[in-house]
């Protein structure tokens, strides 16, 4: 159709330009011979066939005009063509659809982010500026042992085998010491205070032991000095300093071995609020002092303080007992996103214990409550749902405060569910320090400075966080802070062993000339010298 236009309006204008020219020729002409008489007839002729030839073209520029008006109407106008949309969603979506593309945006946004970082730390390696890294995760996995100042700290690296470097006598103390206290109150297998029960068990079935005395390097006295349980399930430390001195003046009676020390080649699971100091108050904790009796032999506990009367030098600190089987069952897939930034459960305040307050946890609880119960960031709270475990496991830091004692099991459980523990308690000693990269998994926050928590985690760049998480990932770090049943390679167990055998050989001071004698029986608090 616009061909045949096209064509048409050549056709016209061709005609119309013959037309125009044959005219300008006749009037030409015209004004050439207007006084010639002769060619008067010629010019007449000549202006009527201009005039047939111009009504001629006006003819047909009508003709031209009509089948152009038929053939390209549409080409009049300007206006685009109408278009039409429709919705590429219904209005009303449903929850769960918009959950859904909610969750696969924040799974895009996550691997991307990774991406991000993984290109980030690869630049940093190639430009070698993360030599710590290297050498911290080579430490974590064995190669590399790493000297702490920590006092009291246990083990040489997690993969370490105790197994041949030392032996074990286990001394077999009547049934009232051990036995016949959990058969009382089988509470005693579920509390925190329960490593003394589980080392024992495992020493019994061990490789380490040796029913020889003269081939020991070491001698264990099972007594179960925290299963003297309130209704509520707290330990009662009173009988603890008795329940012992019974149970050292039975072996150095019976047997010679701790009288050629007194002790020295001797250890003891110690794991009240303060050790050996026995008792669950720090101030009378310190008045009492570490049981006279123990001031030669190893202590392993799980309190750990520096510069503290109730831990001595060469003590081992341990983890606290947490149930690996109940831990084990609330597992959650581990990509599951960490939407709680921090999260803690557990008291504030001790009002039973600390009326007034300001002496439980030295307020740094209370300060944690006080400054951040309102902050959306904080999820904390002093009930403890079902759903404890699984929520620690969505979480990116968990606090571990600080109670009456500086530990808790809170660091056994923020460390197996990969959340990266905020510790809050000055000076304190944490489990086998010189295995446990603590400093470079955890976040150490000044008592003082619980206040400004919030601007101290937020600041902390995305790349140190994920190498945390990365390292708290490991295997062999969750095993070291855990109890099973049975034993496992590179648990807790295999941990205070690799402590033990690092002391090894003992100093030719420790065993004393005939006759020597150093510790005073009569030493202490009047109540611990009752007889049990």
């Amino acid at each position: 159709m616009q061909r045949l236009n096209h064509l048409a309006l050549s056709e016209v204008v061709r005609v119309a330009e013959t037309l125009a020219s044959s005219l300008r020729r006749a009037f030409n002409n015209l004004d050439n011979d207007n006084d010639n008489a002769s060619t008067y007839k010629l010019t007449l002729r000549a202006r009527v066939a201009a005039k047939a030839e111009e009504k001629k073209l006006e003819l047909l520029f009508l003709l031209w005009a009509e089948h152009h008006k038929k053939l390209s109407n549409f080409l009049r106008t300007k206006a685009e063509p109408p278009i039409y949309y429709m919705p590429a969603k219904p209005l009303v979506e449903d929850t769960a659809i918009v959950e859904q593309r909610k969750e696969q945006v924040f799974l895009e946004w996550k691997s991307a982010r990774r991406a991000e970082l993984s290109e980030f730390q690869k630049q940093i390696e190639e430009q070698h500026i993360s030599n710590v890294e290297k050498e911290l995760e080579s430490f974590v996995l064995g190669s590399y042992v790493m000297k702490l100042p920590n006092v009291g700290s246990a083990g040489d690296v997690l993969e370490d085998d105790p197994v041949g470097r030392l032996k074990v006598f286990v001394y077999e103390l009547p049934s009232k010491y051990n036995k016949k206290i959990l058969q009382k109150d089988p509470r005693c297998l579920t509390h925190m205070f329960a490593a003394e029960i589980f080392m024992h068990r495992f020493l019994l079935s061990s490789p380490v032991r040796t029913l020889n005395p003269e081939e020991a390097d070491w001698f264990y006295t099972p007594v179960y000095t925290t299963c003297d349980l309130t209704p509520n399930g707290l330990p009662l430390p009173f009988k603890s300093p008795r329940m012992m001195r019974s149970a050292i003046q039975l072996i150095s009676t019976n047997w010679p071995y701790w009288n050629r020390t007194e002790g020295a080649d001797h250890f003891f699971v110690v794991p009240h609020d303060f050790g050996a100091c026995f008792h669950y108050q720090e101030e009378k904790a310190i008045e009492r002092g570490i049981l006279h009796l123990l001031k030669r032999a190893t202590l392993v506990q799980t309190f750990g303080q520096r510069n503290h009367v109730c831990l001595k030098d060469g003590s081992i600190t341990i983890p606290p007992y947490a149930p690996p089987q109940k831990m084990q069952a609330h597992l959650i897939p581990p990509d599951t996103p960490r939407s709680i930034f921090v999260y803690f459960r557990g008291l504030f305040y001790d009002v039973g214990n600390d009326p007034e307050g300001g002496y439980y946890a030295r307020g740094a609880r209370a300060s944690v409550w006080e400054n951040f119960k309102n902050n959306p960031l904080f999820d904390i709270s002093t009930e403890h749902p079902i759903t404890y475990y699984e929520d620690m496991q969505r979480a990116v830091f968990c606090l571990c405060p600080l109670g009456w004692a500086p530990w808790s099991p809170r660091l056994v459980e923020a460390v197996v569910f990969g959340c990266i523990p905020v510790v809050i308690a000055d000076d304190i000693v944490l489990p086998f320090a010189d295995a446990i990269p603590w400093e470079e998994i955890g976040v150490f926050v000044a008592e003082k400075d619980v206040p400004k928590l919030d601007g101290i985690l937020t600041s902390i760049p995305t790349e140190v966080i994920l190498r945390k998480q990365r390292l708290l990932a490991n295997p062999s770090m969750k095993q070291a802070m855990l109890f099973p049943q049975p034993a496992q390679p590179g648990d807790a167990f295999h941990q205070i062993l690799n402590g033990l055998a690092r002391k090894l050989p003992h100093d030719e001071k420790a065993f004393l000339k005939p006759g020597e004698r150093n510790l005073n029986w009569t030493a202490g608090p009047v109540g611990d010298l009752k007889a049990w």
